[in-house]
């Protein structure tokens, strides 16, 4: 496996070893203890996630105030514009985010550490988006930054405006929201 640093420290781009032939491919998308050696994370997972979407679907930027939760997302069918914001008030980074293409075809990863938000965008036909998490979803605690929050300016690659959840519609700016200390 290769890990990629990306500009914010502790967010990882994770680009598995691929065996490929005529037949087809095979690669071992997790390994604790090899995700542990290469990336320093000794994360636990709890639950695994599974989500389809259509074209121009816009998730996010979800995150859980209480029971954050680590994630180690990928895209499995399709390509999705993957972002996350750094939501710890007391980090350097505080409000500046990351984005990079996950797809079927690329393989890669991206591990989200808890303390940030995260997104996507749904860019091809449709995606299928898997992910684990490191704590149990818990409604309660979940809270949402609006994806196109001025303060943030992300250039979403949006040729129309994104198909969003009631709940997306309605989410933070944040300089409002309730984030982590």
């Amino acid at each position: 496996m290769n890990v990629i640093p990306s500009p914010l420290p502790g967010v990882l781009i994770i680009e598995p070893r691929v065996f490929g032939d005529a037949r087809g491919f095979f690669y071992e998308s997790y390994n604790e203890k090899v995700f542990a050696e290469k990336t320093g994370v000794t994360a636990h997972f709890v639950q695994d996630n599974h989500s389809r979407s259509n074209n121009n679907v816009l998730r996010g930027l979800h995150y859980q105030i209480r029971q954050p939760q680590g994630k180690l997302v990928r895209a499995t069918v399709g390509e999705v514009y993957d972002l996350v914001v750094d939501i710890r008030r007391s980090s350097p980074q505080f409000g500046k985010w990351t984005a990079t293409t996950l797809s079927a075809d690329n393989r890669r990863m991206l591990w989200v550490p808890a303390g940030f938000a995260h997104g996507f965008l749904v860019v091809s036909e449709y995606a299928e988006f898997e992910y684990k998490t490191t704590d149990y979803w818990a409604p309660q605690f979940e809270r949402c930054i609006v994806w196109n929050d001025p303060r943030l300016a992300i250039p979403w690659p949006l040729q129309t405006d994104p198909l969003l959840s009631a709940k997306d519609r309605q989410g933070s700016l944040l300089d409002k929201a309730e984030v982590f200390p």
